[in-house]
């Protein structure tokens, strides 16, 4: 698929309509850059790709701005929306579902650091210069061809490849998540996600999945590197910084909006994770979507 000359029927862009969780499934698309009124949300590993142009993404409160030519990765639950753009051409969307993702078994700190909400860039030249190739490819196995067997087995190695050159040796290395564990990590993750504004508790987590609530808390610390409790705090401030950035909401309804009954614990729970109060975290951020 020639980029410099996108035909318009295939070319995607954001639906601002889409609910939040909606899966994508697996894709790989090719987009148009526009800005983004409200952040994207779903349950999958999403890789970005520009061969000219440059994407600049709000993602939970952190800007992070994606070069051309280099590949990303992300995980696509984190909420995630494009604030800025430079150039024109279209760029390449893959998502891979999660479960999928787990599945491959790929090295431990490569897979924490997306699951914790990192975009990662592949840092080395020799492999970028074949991407385009391998997108290309991807797009025409899923959406031409109608297999995914080839795309898959690629994906998985390049991503393999992209995590041996951002990590080091000793940290190539990983364990198993048995397989019938990936779609209830991958429920509790999403039930989290939905809820995280209500005043949940563990117990409720693992009703939820049809599980005791130790077990579900072990299981899901064996795949994120975190208990219940330490996620859905990370998750309803990792919500609030979002919202300390791009609204101008008071911080006592941003604290309600986030899953606290209670301003001193909002507070409290931030300054921990922070090492700084809510409006000293806005004060440092001077600009505003």
């Amino acid at each position: 698929m020639d980029l410099n000359l996108p035909n318009s029927e295939i070319l995607k862009t954001f639906n601002e309509k889409r609910k939040e969780f909606v899966p994508y499934g697996l894709t790989c698309e090719i987009w148009s850059p526009c800005l983004m009124r409200k952040p994207d949300r779903h349950n999958e590993i999403e890789i970005n790709y520009s061969t000219e142009s440059t994407i600049t993404y709000l993602l939970q409160y952190k800007k992070i701005t994606i070069p051309a030519k280099k590949l990303a990765i992300f995980w696509g639950m984190v909420p995630h929306q494009i604030i800025n753009f430079e150039g024109i051409k279209p760029y390449y969307v893959c998502t891979i579902p999660f479960s999928q993702f787990l599945e491959w078994k790929l090295p431990d700190s490569f897979v924490e650091r997306i699951l914790k909400g990192e975009v990662l860039f592949e840092v080395s030249e020799n492999s970028s210069s074949f991407d385009e190739f391998l997108l290309n490819n991807w797009f025409d196995d899923l959406n031409i061809n109608n297999t995914s067997v080839v795309a898959l087995l690629e994906m998985r190695s390049r991503l393999h490849r992209m995590a041996v050159s951002n990590l080091s040796k000793r940290e190539n290395v990983s364990s198993p998540i048995h397989l019938n564990e990936i779609s209830l990590v991958e429920r509790i993750a999403i039930y989290i996600g939905q809820n995280y504004q209500n005043p949940i508790k563990v117990a409720e987590i693992g009703e939820a999945v049809g599980l005791h609530p130790d077990y579900a808390n072990a299981m899901f610390k064996k795949a994120f590197g975190c208990t219940l409790s330490d996620y859905i705090t990370e998750e309803r401030v990792s919500n609030a910084k979002r919202k300390l950035v791009a609204t101008d909401k008071n911080i006592t309804e941003i604290a309600f909006e986030c899953g606290y009954n209670s301003i001193s614990r909002f507070n409290e729970a931030f300054l921990k994770m922070n090492g700084c109060t809510p409006r000293e975290f806005r004060k440092n951020f001077n600009w505003v979507i």
